[in-house]
């Protein structure tokens, strides 16, 4: 395979990628009534691990090791991009929309920018300060449904306070996988991190079917099992390889450019498979925050 050919590749798995990812927040919607919200996060990430350990296997045969060394670490990783970022995602999507989900999610880029300036002292410019700006006001106008005429009266709905709480997680997983050294490639990484997640999950899972609160319960039968492959194989294994595969040809920058296109993936499906209105407010957040996300993840030198 030639240069110019491998690069197309990477541009359509660039595409493909966010497409991938917005099938979880389909996956999240349909859901409820089906599968309770820890059982799904843990079927997913126990079905990517298996089907990435099988290509990962190798290399964690011969590292194993140094599997223990930094075993936290993976419990750690595992709790806030598994455990959060997987179970509550599920949770916030009972009472807000598959949009809601993707716009807010996108915010991440920004707060990990956000929490590096705070966190690892990495000087931010006026630029990157304006977009940061921009993205939390679109993020605002979007869970206020574009009220801002009677901005104390507003209703904050729960399943946006749910994914908002995803997005922080997302960005300390970023943060720490970016601080914290490893002797493992991205996907053996990954498959360590997936465990160390469902390890985290398992007695949350327990205690979820042991309680009688509702949307608790899972329905097991071919619309559950249909979730959890779904979720497990497209925005889980299927996704992250897409990923590391585009960014080993374009490089970590372009390839974060994915993460933008999200939300106009997210409100699509929502759109065509779940019914639900793309709203004017959805719009003009989208106006605020997919430009605020661009000046934010400027690199010093260029912003």
């Amino acid at each position: 395979m030639g240069p110019k050919t491998s690069e197309r590749l990477a541009f359509v798995l660039l595409l493909l990628t966010p497409a991938l990812w917005s099938v979880n927040y389909l996956v999240a919607r349909l859901a409820p009534g089906e599968i309770a919200p820890h059982m799904l996060a843990l079927g997913r990430w126990a079905l990517a691990a298996c089907v990435l350990g099988v290509f990962a296997f190798a290399e964690l045969k011969a590292k194993r090791h140094l599997i223990l060394k930094n075993a936290w670490h993976y419990l750690v990783l595992g709790a806030l991009g598994m455990w959060v970022c997987g179970a509550w995602v599920y949770i916030g999507a009972r009472s807000t929309s598959a949009t809601n989900i993707a716009l807010i999610y996108s915010l991440s880029p920004a707060f990990i920018v956000l929490c590096a300036s705070v966190w690892l002292h990495e000087k931010l410019r006026g630029i990157q300060w304006l977009g940061i700006a921009l993205a939390m006001a679109g993020l605002v106008h979007v869970v206020i449904k574009g009220q801002w005429g009677n901005l104390l009266a507003v209703r904050f709905v729960a399943g946006d306070l749910w994914i908002l709480a995803c997005a922080f997680s997302w960005a300390g997983y970023a943060l720490l996988m970016k601080r914290w050294p490893t002797d493992f490639s991205p996907m053996a990484r990954l498959v360590l991190t997936a465990i160390g997640g469902c390890i985290v999950l398992l007695p949350f899972t327990v205690i979820e079917a042991m309680s009688d609160l509702p949307l608790t319960q899972t329905l097991w039968g071919w619309k559950s099992f249909a979730l959890i492959v779904a979720s497990g194989l497209l925005p889980g294994a299927l996704a992250y390889w897409a990923y590391g595969a585009a960014q080993k040809s374009l490089g970590a920058a372009r390839t974060a450019m994915a993460l933008y296109m999200g939300p106009l993936y997210g409100a699509l499906l929502g759109w065509a498979v779940l019914g639900e209105a793309v709203s004017a407010y959805h719009a003009i957040g989208a106006a605020l925050i997919l430009p605020g996300l661009y000046l934010a993840s400027l690199s010093p030198k260029s912003a």
